[in-house]
């Protein structure tokens, strides 16, 4: 689970619209955490961390944004627009999410609950333990 991917949901097509389903056996994880992200201002960014542990998957429910991730030996920007597809994120990345469109909505799935020691939020301290 130590890569980065994007994971397609299964997506059921209607003509009274689509449905896609996220069940715990489609992540390498159980979730414990969900959450969401929306009203992001024009410029702003959201995440500016790392994890120790947990792993994250995140899904661009509504318009689009991207995911900027730093192994600590280079970044890749990945940009998800689409809500039967998302990003799977393992413990150990560093990311950050910026360009958020108007209206866009970013829902997370996390696989713990809310633990202040488990985050690296200094960028520095992050490229220092990959140095090790």
């Amino acid at each position: 689970m130590n890569c980065i991917r994007r994971i397609k949901l299964p997506k059921i097509e209607d003509r009274r619209g689509n449905l896609s389903v996220l069940e715990n056996d489609i992540l390498p994880f159980t979730f414990k955490r969900v959450y969401y992200l929306y009203d992001v201002p024009s410029g702003a960014s959201r995440g500016g961390h790392a994890h120790k542990e947990q792993s994250e998957f995140l899904i661009a429910l509504s318009g689009s944004f991207d995911v900027l991730i730093n192994t600590g030996f280079e970044t890749q920007i990945y940009t998800l627009n689409r809500p039967d597809e998302g990003l799977l994120i393992p413990n150990g990345y560093w990311r950050e999410l910026d360009n958020f469109s108007s209206g866009g909505i970013c829902l997370v799935l996390a696989s713990d609950v809310f633990k202040e020691v488990d985050y690296v939020r200094n960028l520095n301290d992050f490229l220092a333990s990959k140095k090790l």
